[in-house]
């Protein structure tokens, strides 16, 4: 039977607690009434110590487990660190304290084809700030400002600059003056984080002005340019090549960087460096450039054009504009480029010593960093005689001693209208009577290239419809040249699908997406859309010059290492042939020989009132080319001479947009050109001797080897 709390041991202490309640309850006797005052102490609240039982062991477990997790969870957690996640640990330990930074490599140098140095290298001062100290020490930006005469917000604006590693000091002045570096060194107290540096510069022994477009120039690297790049070693404050050789063959000139293992505090300021690996310096690279050539045809060039934006054209009477300009000489025997000059240009200096916006707003708006050999695209006029002759003789369509009366008007029979033009007129609306093939290519007849033009499209059912566009392509003209430079032009030959593809781009500027007999004949003499680089040209004359085999342009010849050994030797790159037998190639070799020699060819005068060498002991053949504009334009001036004949060992180009007439214009570069040619012969390549055995044949190596770049 359950007792009741009434039951309970009055000495427990239950009973003690529960005593005061029970002695007001209204039922509870023992001689004391309801109301009578009773006093409550804590010690009626509370059981004495004798009363409760101890139980330590239980405390000391409950401590002792607690201590016990904790201690399991330290483990736990030591266990992740040091076994699970030890590598990323020890990453983030590192990146916390040390810190990589790049040394840049000495870049190679570029070298003409007898070793004589177009682009070196010079050491110059830098003084530089850093960031850390320039936060401690605001006054020391003045006190740059007053020494070097920048102004504080250009100094903070290259403490802000991305470009440079957080962990160098921010280059604050290049080219730094002699005085100030030595005011620095002698007052180090005054310039808390201020430290001067030697730095290597791009320097150029001929005044930076000699081959621009062709060497080009080196700039900061951009991001794009670093994640074009991701396995390079870029870094944001890295250099790369930009143009021309400095880009092309920017793997082997830009050498190997070192690196710095810096330790850095956790405030970002450096302690040490840990580790110190040197730079390597970059290869050099020899050109198959002619220094002399080079200077003596940017030369000819560039007074050519002045010259004739001051002249008056004497057939339209009108000043041509000569907006630009391009002049190159070849090997025709092997691609190499001789020398390549574009107008108008630039000083490469320009590029150390610092160019202003406005200065560089000026040079892009003139077109200077553009290289108009490799990437203007020109009209070719009457030059395309070339291969429409070419085509002639090869299918047999017209034999070359075949006369046809040239009236000084063709008119395409049963010529409809709306079928385009009807009528063809020569340039001169000259009649130079009974002609043939070698007589139409001195004079430079348009009359019976008009014929060829019309024959063709007249007979497609036996030569199919673009027999003149396919021999255009065996000379390379409808496609890059392949030379080793960036961002050359693709020319085009005109023809309805490039028509059709010219009209998707742009149809504005392209309205035309028809092909009547009146394009045909356009084409065959050079003009409608055809549109073609020098260097394409220059390359197609000299394809036919060494009897059929086109060769790829060939700047670079070798590579250097930094000991002037060879790890690459450039040999010629054959990328097709030309049919040229001598029924083919006679014919016009002899037609264009008269151009230069005959005193009715288009070329005469010109050569003749400018070359001081004989002409008997040293032909010359060539081809004028006069290319129509726009309405109100001055035409293209054009001209290719190659020589000497029988056995060319040059080919030399000039193109002047709008230049006027190719007599008047170009001709004279070309004559020029020849004038030094045959008073300084280009020399063989210069390289040692007992380095240059090629091995295995390939476009990119460490040993030396013979390479056939096809990039």
């Amino acid at each position: 039977m359950r007792s009741s709390w009434r039951d309970r041991p009055t000495g427990s202490w239950f009973s003690r607690l529960w005593r005061p309640w029970v002695s007001l309850h209204p039922f509870r006797g023992r001689g004391l009434t309801i109301n009578e005052p009773k006093t409550v102490g804590i010690r009626d609240l509370m059981a004495s110590p004798e009363e409760v039982q101890s139980r330590p062991a239980r405390r000391w477990l409950v401590i002792g487990g607690f201590f016990a997790i904790l201690f399991i969870a330290l483990i736990v957690r030591l266990f992740f660190l040091q076994v699970v996640d030890y590598k990323a640990s020890v990453e983030t330990v590192a990146s916390n304290s040390l810190r990589n930074t790049t040394i840049p490599a000495t870049r190679g140098m570029i070298l003409d084809r007898e070793g004589r140095p177009l682009v070196t290298n010079i050491t110059t001062t830098e003084i530089r700030l850093s960031r850390a100290e320039a936060t401690l020490h605001p006054t020391i930006k003045g006190s740059l400002s007053s020494l070097t005469g920048l102004s504080v917000k250009q100094i903070n604006a290259d403490l802000l600059n991305k470009q440079y590693s957080p962990y160098q000091p921010a280059p604050i002045m290049s080219n730094a003056p002699a005085k100030d570096v030595e005011f620095i060194k002698l007052h180090p107290g005054e310039f808390p984080g201020v430290s001067v540096l030697d730095v290597s510069r791009r320097s150029y022994p001929n005044g930076g002005n000699v081959a621009a477009q062709v060497l080009g120039y080196v700039g900061p690297i951009t991001g794009t340019e670093i994640k074009a790049n991701p396995g390079a070693g870029y870094q944001p404050d890295s250099t790369i090549g930009k143009t021309g050789i400095e880009s092309y063959y920017e793997q082997y000139l830009r050498g190997k960087q070192g690196t710095s293992t810096l330790e850095v505090s956790a405030n970002g300021n450096v302690l040490s460096a840990i580790k110190t690996t040197e730079p390597t310096v970059g290869d050099s690279v020899v050109l198959n450039i002619d220094t002399g050539l080079q200077k003596a045809l940017g030369g000819y060039l560039s007074s050519e054009i002045l010259a004739d934006r001051h002249s008056i054209d004497p057939v339209s009477g009108k000043v041509p504009e000569a907006i630009n300009g391009a002049a190159v000489v070849l090997d025709p025997n092997n691609g190499q480029v001789l020398a390549m000059a574009s107008y108008p240009s630039y000083k490469l200096n320009s590029f150390v010593t610092g160019l202003s916006n406005s200065e560089y707003s000026t040079l892009i708006h003139e077109g200077a960093f553009n290289n108009y050999a490799i990437q203007g695209l020109y009209t070719p006029g009457s030059t395309f005689k070339l291969i429409t002759a070419t085509t002639e003789l090869q299918t047999g369509i017209f034999p070359a001693d075949k006369l046809v009366d040239d009236a000084g008007a063709f008119t395409v029979p049963d010529c409809k209208p709306g079928t385009g033009t009807c009528t063809f007129h020569d340039d001169d609306n000259s009649a130079a009577g009974e002609i043939d093939l070698p007589t139409a290519l001195t004079v430079s007849s348009d009359y019976y290239f008009y014929n060829l033009g019309y024959l063709f499209w007249e007979q497609t059912a036996k030569y199919g419809q673009t027999p003149i566009q396919n021999v255009a392509a065996d000379y390379g003209l409808s496609q890059t040249t392949n030379i080793d430079l960036p961002d050359e032009a693709q020319g085009r030959v005109d023809s309805l699908e490039v028509r059709r593809e010219l009209h998707a781009e742009a149809p504005k500027a392209f309205p035309k997406v028809t092909w009547y007999t009146g394009d045909n004949i356009e084409m065959a003499f050079g003009q409608g859309t055809t549109a073609l680089t020098p260097i394409a040209l220059a390359n197609a004359y000299a394809t036919f010059a060494n009897g059929g085999t086109r060769y790829a342009p060939e700047v670079a010849a070798a590579v250097l290492n930094p000991h002037g050994q060879v790890v690459i030797r450039y040999t010629p790159r054959v990328l097709g042939h030309v049919s040229l037998p001598p029924s083919v190639r006679d014919p016009i070799l002899q037609g264009l020989e008269g151009v230069v020699n005959d005193p009715s060819g288009t070329g005469y005068a010109p050569f003749h009132a400018n070359v001081n060498f004989s002409l008997a002991k040293f032909p010359i053949a060539g081809k004028t080319g006069t290319a129509s504009n726009a309405p109100g334009e001055e035409p293209n001036s054009l001209f290719v001479g190659f020589g000497p004949i029988p056995h060319p060992e040059y080919v030399v180009v000039c193109v002047i947009a709008e230049g006027g007439y190719g007599a008047d214009a170009s001709a004279p570069v070309v004559a020029k050109t020849f004038n030094y040619l045959v008073a300084h012969p280009v020399p063989p390549v210069k390289l040692k001797a007992e380095l240059t055995t090629p091995t295995i044949p390939a476009k990119h190596s460490t040993t030396t080897t013979t390479s056939n770049k096809s990039s």
